[in-house]
Formats: C-alpha cells, structure tokens, sequence
C-alpha cells in the first residue's frame, strides 16, 4: 500500500510541475482531480503515511498559529538599486577592479515586484520556508508556502541532499484583478495593488485561505550548494529540478548587451502576466560573486536597475506638517487622490522646508507625481502653466502645529526641529513607538493602544510603561483579561533585553541600532557612557562629531537621566551582562592578524558561534576567499564556488576539530 501511495505522489508532483513550472500539462484537470481524490482516500485510510509535503496538503490547514521566527542559514540582503546607465557603469567598473579583470559575465534577470521568500529543502523535501524579515531572520512561513502550487514540495532530478533556494512570492495581474472582484463582492476591503495582495496572504494565520489565493512563486538565487559557478547555469540547473525559474534570463558579456536587455523588457514589461520593477544584474561567476563579498546590507556582486517610475498630474489641496518623535517637522501634501502604479495616491512628503521652497508650491497648484522606488509618492515638479495669478505661496512655518513652540534649525541641516520634546503630544507617543518597536525592546504595543494609553494618561513617556498594571489596563475600553496579561507579559520580558538594544531603544538622535551595538562593545554601561567625553566617543569607530555630540547632549539631560534611573530601578539592562562580556571579550590573540571565511555546516557550533570565536581571539572574519584569506574554516556542504576560490589561491582548509585545537593551543 505504501508503495502506491508513493506512486500516486509521484505522479502528482509530476503533473503539478507540468502545469505550473513548464506550463505544459500532460493531464486533463478531471483526471488530476481522480488521481488526487484516490490519493487522498488511501491517505485517509493509512494515517501511518501521512507526509506534509503531499500533493493533498496544498489545500492547508484550518489552525491558526502566529509565526516563529528563525535565523537564516545565509544573511537575506537587499540589492543596491541604480537608475541610470551611468550607475551600471560605475558598478561594472568597481566591480572589475576589486577582481582585476577587464571583462566581466553577468547574468541579467527579470527584477520581480513581490515579497521575498527563502525555500530550505532537505533530500529533495521542503522543510522550511521564512520570509525576509530584517535579513537575518524571518518569519516561518512553512504551512502557507505548501500551498503554492508553483512551489514544489518534492524536488526530482540529481539535487544535492541540503539545498536553500532564493525568490520572490507574485500574484499575477489578472488574477488580481478577479481575486479583488471576489472581495468586494463579498464586503471585503480590496487590495491596492498585487503586491500588497501576496504580502498579505502570506502572512494569513490560516492556511486553508491562503490555499485560495492565486500565488505564484519565481526562483531566482541559491545561496549555497551551487551545483555550478555560472549563475545562469545554476538557474537552468534549480528549473530541472522542478523550481519556477521563468526562461527570461540572458548572459551578458558587455555593457551594451546589458542596456539592450534593460530597454527590451522596460518596453515588454507590460505585456507579462505579473509585474516588475526593473532588472537585476548579477556577477556569473560564483568564485567572483564570492571574491567580491558583501556589505553589510548588500552584495557587492548584484545591481538593481529600476525602471523610471510611472508619473501622474493632479491637485495640491493642502500642506500639513507632521511633527515626528525627534521634534523633526515634515511638510506633507494633501493631493486631489490620484491613480499611480496601481494604487491611488492622496498624500505625498514634501521632506523639508528646502525642499518646499525649491518646488515654490503655490495653493491650488497642479502637481507631477511619481513613487520614489516606486514606493514613496513624491513632487517631482510643478505645472507652472496652469497656476492662478492669485494664488498664495505656500511657505514653511515658523512654530510648532502640535504645541506651539518656535521652531529651531541647527546649523548645516536641512530639518527643522520643534525643542519641545518634553510637552509636545507627537514626540512623546513617537519616542514610545521607537521603544517598544521589534529592534528596540520589542514590546508588543500598536500605535493605537499607545495612543489610548497616552490619552488616557497612563503614560507620558517609556518609562512610565513598567509602571501599568493589571487594574489600570482593564478599566480601559477594548482591554480584556487576556490582552492586558500578554501586554503586561511583554514589558515583563523586555526587562532581559541586552543593553545595546536598550541604548538604542531610549532614542538619542543619530543612534541607530548598529552604532548602538558599536558604542555599547566600548563603553559596555551607561554610566561609562555618561562619562566619556566627545573625543572619547568619536574615538569609537563608526562614531563621528554628531554622533558624539548628540550622545553628549541626551546624556547631560536631566529629565533624561531621571527617566534613565527609572529604567533602572524597574530592571530594565542597562549595561552589559557577564553573559554578553564572556561571549564577546578578547580571550586570547591565537588568531590575531588572520583573515578567516566560513563555509558550510558545522557538527559542534553555529556559523555564529564560530564568527564570536574568532573575533574574541583577535581574528577577523570576511565574507569571500582572497589572497587575503589566511584560511578557508570548512564544514559540511562547503559552497563549492569558495572551495575552487581556496584551492587556485592556495589557501589552506580547516576543519572544525583542526580550528578548535588551533583555538586550544
């Protein structure tokens, strides 16, 4: 019986990559649907069988769970984007020099306008799916992939046993068009445009409905495992396996075959049954890809040329200016709604008064409007021809909207501030918004429960929030027993946040989270903090005079350091721990002046444990093989493209137990 339930899923997956990947069915709808009905009754009679990955469970499950949230096997980054040739060249000749090469093979792709997604699969098998989070992990996305069809849930073919794959998650126009249909037919809101139509089926708790969304997955990258050093040949390779991966890529060996492929599918784009955004171009060359590493937000290897954004004309009806948690007043448009790359647009930033007095905006004045990145809605200029002779100009204010203090402007910036930080509404709810946030202390409060606790005055500043109690939570409106106790729960679990968080959390101006975890390594308290002067601060690498400046300031605030004291006196972690000393201090110079990449699984520690190791020895790890690389730490699954890199270099390749004893002595 076994035997003929795996036949039947082979069959299945067989017929499904027809029908979605080759786009070639072999099979009428009806017979599919008897193959899957047989299987499915021999599933239901021999529970012992049961396989997640079964073409029967693309229909999802009723449960309702939030999401898990896991790290990446490999860091998920976003690509540098370019808008002009120009940019493309610079790229292509940065690109050769840090390689030493005079030409260089790229691989151009279609740059598809969807949600990320990240596939692990194990012999053949989908085990994990995440989405892209903040790149360093995601949410566990598992049961809501399975049900996109043009995801397989078995690989065939001569696939490696551990393999991750790279795409992007679409709903394709017409569909979107007929599923927008189906939702205001039902009383349902309609989605803006297709994107945000995948985004938020994916992240649907329930996996039966995101069964009903029509979705489809493209695959565009393998992170590890490459079965080839082309990139374009690992593409032809994914799609033998059974991955979508749309027949649309092209080499290039020059710049002008890269324009060529940019103008073709800028004039075509229109014409694919889904949407995109630009091209990608990548570096072929895994061993090159590999050489030329990565930042740490982008690779160096990849380019996103983005399409020139679409334009509208319409009218400025107003200008109000928003009033942020650092006292930063921005001017917004209010526009006569507008339809604008598949959404309608009624409002768009103005940025500063700079930009305000450079537009020369006038009431009533018809205004071009585009999506920055497709994004953002912007002014991009001014129908000049058509504005009334009587129309007034539209000029900056000079006091605050919220609270009505004169605004200052500190020399060599663009952005007025309201100094009011202490009474003014805007300020006081953002900077409780910056503390609770996921990077911060990951509090798990909305804008609007903010908002109704300020309101309600509970709360006046983050401080404050360790001092809510059960009582007070449940007298107000839309608290039950249940909300107050998981909010109460999480303010409780804040208190274990590690300082550098904590330092980014309380909001000094310039500080984001990296610097936060810079400064907290050299000043591990905040009262060391507090005790360095500027030129101590500056002396901090990625630490310049306004970050110091700024650090000096928040600190010699006294209603700062009362809030400060509060914090804590409620527990909160405000230097760092022995924990995070012992991990993090300098043990021993074993590996000082040594250059080390990792690659592949390790049996005993983490890829990050093992980055913590050598740093902590004095040693400094990079991203690709070079002649710099003392040497290639290598584990199981290596990427292979690193490997040829080590072997024609000559680097030498450690093992795990070869490192650690190196470690020990």
């Amino acid at each position: 019986m076994l035997q003929k339930i795996l036949d039947l899923r082979k069959q299945l997956h067989e017929h499904n990559y027809n029908y979605y990947v080759l786009h070639a069915p072999t099979i009428s709808d009806f017979d599919f649907d008897k193959l899957l009905a047989q299987l499915q009754q021999l599933e239901q009679a021999h529970p012992e069988y049961a396989d997640p990955n079964s073409p029967t469970q693309r229909v999802g499950n009723d449960m309702d769970e939030q999401f898990v949230h896991e790290a990446h096997s490999y860091p998920m980054l976003s690509l540098a984007n370019s808008y002009s040739t120009g940019e493309v060249e610079e790229f292509d000749a940065r690109a050769r020099k840090i390689l030493d090469v005079e030409h260089i093979t790229y691989t151009c792709e279609l740059k598809y306008d969807g949600v990320a997604i990240s596939l692990r699969y194990t012999n053949g098998a989908l085990t994990r799916a995440l989405t892209r989070g903040d790149g360093v992990q995601g949410d566990n996305i598992t049961a809501n992939a399975r049900t996109i069809r043009s995801i397989p849930t078995q690989l065939h073919g001569n696939f490696p046993p551990e393999l991750e794959i790279r795409g992007e998650v679409c709903m394709p126009r017409a569909k979107f068009a007929q599923f927008n249909e189906q939702r205001v037919e039902a009383g349902e809101q309609a989605f803006a445009n297709p994107r945000n139509a995948a985004a938020g089926s994916l992240k649907l708790q329930n996996s039966a409905l995101v069964a009903k969304r029509p979705l489809e997955a493209f695959m565009y990258y393998l992170p590890a495992h490459q079965p080839s050093d082309s990139h374009f040949e690992n593409l032809e390779i994914a799609r033998s396996w059974g991955f979508n991966v749309p027949p649309v890529a092209q080499k290039c060996t020059s710049l002008s075959e890269i324009y060529n492929y940019i103008t073709l599918w800028n004039e075509k784009r229109h014409t694919l049954p889904f949407d995109i955004d630009g091209i990608v171009i990548k570096v072929d060359s895994i061993t090159q890809q590999q050489e030329l590493g990565f930042t740490a937000k982008i690779p160096r290897w990849a380019i996103a040329y983005k399409f020139k954004a679409e334009e509208a004309r319409t009218q400025l009806i107003s200008v109000d200016f928003q009033v942020g948690r650092t006292g930063a007043v921005t001017p917004v448009a209010n526009l006569q709604p507008v339809q604008l790359a598949g959404t309608v647009v009624k409002r768009a930033s103005l940025y500063n008064g700079d930009q305000l007095a450079q537009l020369d905006l006038h009431a009533g004045d018809y205004v071009f409007i585009e999506k920055g990145g497709e994004i953002i809605p912007k002014i991009t200029r001014v129908d000049t021809q058509s504005r009334s002779l009587f129309a007034e100009k539209v000029e900056f204010i000079t006091h605050c909207p919220e609270c009505g203090a004169e605004l200052v402007r500190e020399a060599g910036e663009a952005v007025w501030y309201c100094p009011n930080s202490d009474n003014c509404a805007p300020q006081i709810k953002g900077r409780i918004e910056h503390f609770v946030g996921r990077k911060a202390m990951n509090i798990g409060l909305a804008e609007a429960t903010i908002e109704q606790l300020f309101n309600a005055g509970l709360i006046h500043n983050y401080a404050d929030l360790y001092t809510l109690t059960f009582e007070k939570l449940i007298s107000l409106d839309r608290f039950g027993e249940k909300s107050a106790q998981n909010l109460l729960q999480s303010i409780e679990d804040s208190k274990k946040v590690p300082f550098y968080k904590v330092l980014f959390a309380i909001g000094v101006r310039h500080v984001g989270e990296t610097t936060a975890k810079t400064v907290a390594k050299r000043y591990p308290s905040i009262e060391q903090i507090s005790a360095a002067s500027i030129m101590d601060l500056e002396a901090i690498p990625e630490v310049g005079s306004k970050i110091a400046e700024s650090i000096k300031q928040f600190t010699k605030n006294s209603k700062n350091q009362e809030r400060i004291e509060r914090l804590r006196s409620y527990g909160v972690q405000l230097e760092v721990s022995e924990h995070e000393q012992t991990n993090n201090a300098i043990v021993s110079t074993a590996l000082e002046g040594k250059t080390i990449v990792i690659s592949g699984v390790f049996a005993h520690h983490s890829r990050d444990e093992l980055k913590n190791i050598i740093e902590t020895h004095g040693g400094k790890n990079a991203s690709g093989v070079s002649k710099n690389t003392t040497f290639l730490l290598a584990g199981e699954g290596i990427g292979p493209g690193k490997l040829e890199k080590a072997q024609q270099l000559g680097v030498p390749i450690v093992s795990e137990e070869e490192f650690m004893r190196l470690i020990d002595n």
